[in-house]
C-alpha cells in the first residue's frame, strides 16, 4: 500500500505519549508537533491508529499545505482543490477550524470561507449547492492555521476519539478518556499489579487502566469514523483489524474503585457495565478514612481528586487531600501514587514528597501529575527492592471475560449496532 502523511491530534501534554503509541503501531517518520504528532503510513495504519491509539483526539490525512495572509487567499487556494476526488454533490461536509495565528483571529470566519471555497466550486462546475451538514455529516475537513500556514485536511475519525462509546453516565467533571489512558501510560501502567483509585467519580481511570490491562483497542466501543463513508474505504481491511483479537492478553490482577458519593458509585458501575469490565473491577462506596486494606501488597493507585479551584484555601478541599495522604501512608505502604490536580496548596497538604512531577492540562485546567513513592521503613530498604520484576506473575485465560463485537460491515453504516449492538459480552 501507498504511504502518504498524517497527523494525530492530542492533547496539551501528550504528545511524547502519543508518539510512543504511534512508533508501537508501526508508524515511521513521527515527529512531535504543538498538541499533535506526525506520522506517514499507509491505510491500514490510518485504520489502525483510529482503532488503537488511546491519547488520540482525531487521526487528519493533509490535502493541502499552503501560505497565507489573509481569508480571501484562503479561499483561492481552497478552490483550487479538485473537489471531485474527495466528495459529490450529495455530500454533506463539516468543516472544523484550528487558528494560532496574530494574522487570522477568526476561526469562524476562516471555516465561513472555506465553506464558500468548497460551494463555488461545485456551483461553477454543475450550477448545484453542495450542503453543509452540521449533523452526522458524510465528510470532516479540518483547516489549522499556525501563524500564516495553513494545512487542509481531511478528518478521518468524526467524533473525538476520546470519546470511546461505552461513557453511558457521568459525574460532575469526569476526567478526559484521553487524558486518563496517557496518565496511565505516563505512570508506566500495563496490568502488571492490582490498581486503585480511591475517588473514582464515574469510573474512567478504572475503565481505562482495565482496557490497557487486556490490550482491547479503545475503538471497539465505537459506533463508526469518519473514514468508513470515504469512497475509497477498505471494508475488508476495516473487518480484518476490527475483529483480530490476537493483541489482547490476559489480565491475572484486579482493578479497585471506591468513592464517598454514592451517586458516583452508581455512575461508575453504570460505566464498567457498559465496558463490559464488571468481572476485573470492583466499585463501593466509601470515604477515605474509611479504606482498609488486609493485604497491602504493591499496587498502583491513581487519583483525580477535586481541585476546589473557586475556593483554593477551602479547609474541606485540604482535608480531603490531607486524608488522601495519610491512606496512602497507612494503607497503601509498598505501592506508588499518582495524583493531578491544579490545586498546588491543596497538593501540598498530602504530606508527601513527590518522587516526579508532570505538567499537564485537564480541560482548561493547567495541573500538576505527581507521583509518590509509598515505602514502607527505610527508604533505602525500599530503593533495593523497588527493581524487583513481576514477570513471574500469574496469568489466567480471559475467556468469558470479554468478547468483542463482531462487526459486520457489508451493512450501511447508518444501521450499525441498533438495539444491544453495544452489549460488549455479546456477540452480534
Amino acid at each position: 500500500m501507498q504511504e502518504f502523511k498524517m497527523i494525530a491530534k492530542t492533547f496539551k501534554g501528550l504528545e511524547e505519549v502519543l508518539a510512543g503509541e504511534l512508533v508501537e503501531l508501526g508508524a515511521n517518520n513521527v515527529q512531535l508537533e504543538r498538541r499533535a504528532v506526525s506520522f506517514t503510513g499507509d491505510k491500514r495504519l490510518l485504520y489502525m491508529a483510529n482503532f488503537f491509539l488511546r491519547t488520540a483526539s482525531r487521526v487528519l490525512v493533509p490535502i493541502l499545505t499552503f501560505k497565507a495572509k489573509d481569508a480571501d487567499e484562503v479561499y483561492e487556494n481552497v478552490k483550487a482543490i479538485d473537489w471531485s476526488k474527495y466528495m459529490t454533490l450529495q455530500t454533506g461536509f463539516q468543516i472544523d477550524a484550528t487558528v494560532y495565528s496574530e494574522t487570522f483571529r477568526h476561526s469562524r470566519y476562516v471555516t465561513y470561507r472555506v465553506k464558500d471555497a468548497i460551494v463555488d466550486w461545485w456551483n461553477e462546475r454543475e450550477g448545484k449547492r453542495p450542503n453543509v451538514k452540521l449533523s452526522d455529516p458524510d465528510l470532516f475537513l479540518n483547516v489549522h492555521i499556525a501563524n500564516e500556514t495553513v494545512t487542509l485536511s481531511l478528518d478521518s475519525s468524526g467524533e473525538s476519539l476520546h470519546k470511546r462509546g461505552y461513557r453511558v453516565a457521568n459525574t460532575e467533571a469526569p476526567i478526559n478518556e484521553a487524558l486518563a489512558a496517557g496518565m496511565l501510560l505516563m505512570a508506566g501502567w500495563k496490568g502488571e499489579t492490582d490498581f486503585y483509585d480511591p475517588m473514582c467519580g464515574s469510573g474512567t481511570l478504572l475503565i481505562e487502566a482495565a482496557l490497557i490491562a487486556q490490550n482491547i483497542a479503545p475503538g471497539i466501543f465505537r459506533k463508526s469514523f469518519a473514514f468508513e463513508k470515504w469512497a475509497d474505504f477498505d471494508k475488508d481491511l476495516f473487518e480484518d483489524i476490527y475483529n483480530d483479537d490476537s493483541l489482547e492478553r490476559p489480565f491475572a490482577h484486579h482493578i479497585y474503585g471506591s468513592d464517598a458519593s454514592f451517586y458516583a458509585v452508581q455512575q461508575a458501575l453504570k460505566n464498567i457495565k457498559s465496558a463490559g469490565q464488571q468481572r476485573c473491577i470492583d466499585v463501593k462506596q466509601i470515604r477515605l478514612q474509611e479504606i482498609k486494606r488486609e493485604e497491602q501488597k504493591p499496587a498502583l493507585i491513581m487519583v483525580n481528586p477535586p481541585y476546589g479551584e473557586r475556593l483554593a484555601q477551602d479547609k474541606d478541599v485540604m482535608r480531603l487531600y490531607g486524608d488522601m495522604g495519610t491512606a496512602f501512608k497507612h494503607q497503601f505502604a509498598g505501592s506508588t501514587a499518582w495524583v493531578i490536580s491544579s490545586n498546588e496548596d491543596a497538593l501540598k497538604c498530602i504530606g508527601l514528597k513527590p518522587s516526579k512531577r508532570i505538567k499537564l492540562l485537564n480541560g482548561e485546567l493547567e495541573c500538576w501529575f505527581n507521583k509518590y513513592e509509598l515505602f514502607a521503613g527505610e527508604r533505602k530498604e525500599f530503593v533495593k527492592k523497588s527493581g524487583s520484576s513481576h514477570s513471574g506473575v500469574r496469568r489466567e485465560n480471559l475467556s468469558g471475560t470479554y468478547q468483542k463485537p463482531m462487526r459486520n460491515l457489508s451493512r450501511p453504516v447508518d444501521n450499525r449496532r441498533k438495539g444491544d449492538g453495544r452489549d460488549i459480552n455479546k456477540r452480534i
